[in-house]
């Protein structure tokens, strides 16, 4: 996750770079599978019946238990839409007795005002709600009529509770038209947060790859969520931007700085270095349903182990994968543009996923790399590939 405002915030008032990491992975578990929409996009293909295999309440408690001793810090509870487990409130009141930062990622449309006054009781730290743009164009996309208006009734309750909101955007050339509504409803609104997502290609979002925004779109994106968050941390409002699954944004980002703001630049560059982009296998992990444990969320096709089997800390710490040991490496073994890239300590080589999917090798180049071959930097002479500029970064 890219913190956009974070980093604006620095051009301001610039802090000490420090490398933080925490001693375990952020964990966003999908408890379950079932969902009341039908999202073109869904990577876990979800649909409004029940799954077989499912963690009971006991064994969730028990590898909560497990997460924290391993210095988890933060539980995502997602789904499917995570408001249909009879359980939900159950495990996040665990949760939050355990010491996690809780997070809830829902769709919103089942938030009544019953629902929005159990989810202010148990004081979750966030709630994200997804919307794909306004009215028919968020209906279209999660193929239910009508659910636009029952998720913004949802966040409107949420948010008059006290409790943090933040909406989550997937753009693609579908609805990329929606961002600038978007961004005006949160304004709006009065929403704390903002999070922008690229479209990975896993579950039906690997079907609707052809809508990916192509580069040029997603430059303009990009333009205009900085042009909005840099007048946001100018007026102190105190929301926050982010975006995911497309490390590429800080570097983009730092070229921005360099134009705006030039004598910010090394500041900026050091603070995302520090960042170290793409986080899959390290510092962020994904359990199913089934308690099958991922790389990340979008990679639900290739399972490490089962927390039913092992625990979690175990499963996480073991190299003996291919794929562990390649995303865990420092720096990871890219080749390509991005191996090539001098911008690599800052992106990490971007999301693995889709290079496996679109090339059949998670250790090629990100064909979502918007970048031109001018800004990531001059690309070196024959015979000094990315995997030999890796070994020399060693």
């Amino acid at each position: 996750m890219f913190r956009l405002s974070q980093f604006m915030r620095e051009i301001l008032e610039p802090t000490p770079v420090v490398r933080r990491r925490p001693p375990g992975p952020v964990v966003i578990w999908n408890l379950i599978r079932r969902c009341n929409l039908n999202c073109i996009h869904c990577y876990s293909l979800s649909a409004d019946t029940d799954f077989p295999g499912e963690l009971a309440t006991e064994e969730v408690f028990t590898v909560m238990e497990d997460l924290r001793a391993f210095g988890v810090p933060v539980l995502i509870l997602s789904g499917g839409e995570p408001l249909l487990r009879p359980d939900i409130f159950e495990i996040s009141a665990r949760a939050k007795d355990l010491g996690f930062y809780v997070g809830l990622s829902t769709n919103g449309a089942l938030i009544d005002e019953a629902m929005a006054d159990r989810i202010a009781a148990i004081g979750y730290d966030y709630v994200g709600v997804s919307l794909d743009g306004i009215g028919a164009v968020h209906d279209r996309f999660r193929r239910v009529p009508g659910c636009f208006e029952a998720s913004l009734r949802g966040i409107r309750l949420c948010r008059d509770r006290g409790i943090k909101v933040g909406l989550r955007f997937t753009v693609t050339e579908r609805n990329v038209e929606s961002l600038a509504e978007m961004l005006d409803l949160m304004e709006a609104e009065r929403i704390d947060k903002f999070y922008l997502s690229h479209l990975v290609y896993a579950g039906r979002g690997n079907r609707y790859r052809g809508d990916d925004a192509y580069h040029r779109t997603t430059r303009a994106v990009m333009d205009l969520l900085f042009a909005r968050c840099w007048q946001h941390v100018r007026e102190n409002r105190g929301t926050e931007f982010v975006t995911g699954n497309n490390d590429a944004d800080g570097v983009y980002f730092l070229h921005w700085v360099r134009r705006n703001f030039p004598e910010r630049a090394d500041h900026i560059r050091a603070k995302l270095e520090a960042w170290g982009g793409n986080a899959s296998g390290v510092n962020v992990a994904n359990i199913d349903n089934l308690g099958n444990v991922h790389p990340d969320t979008f990679w639900w096709h290739y399972n490490l182990g089962n927390v039913k089997e092992r625990p979690f800390s175990a499963i996480w710490q073991d190299t003996s994968d291919p794929i562990m040991a390649g995303l865990k490496r420092r720096p990871r073994r890219i080749s390509g543009r991005c191996g090539s890239c001098a911008h690599f300590a800052i992106c990490g080589g971007n999301t693995r996923i889709r290079a496996m999917q679109l090339l059949g090798d998670p250790w090629a180049e990100d064909p979502a790399c918007y970048l031109t071959d001018a800004e990531i930097g001059p690309v070196p002479a024959a015979g000094d590939g990315g995997e030999d500029h890796a070994v020399a970064a060693e």
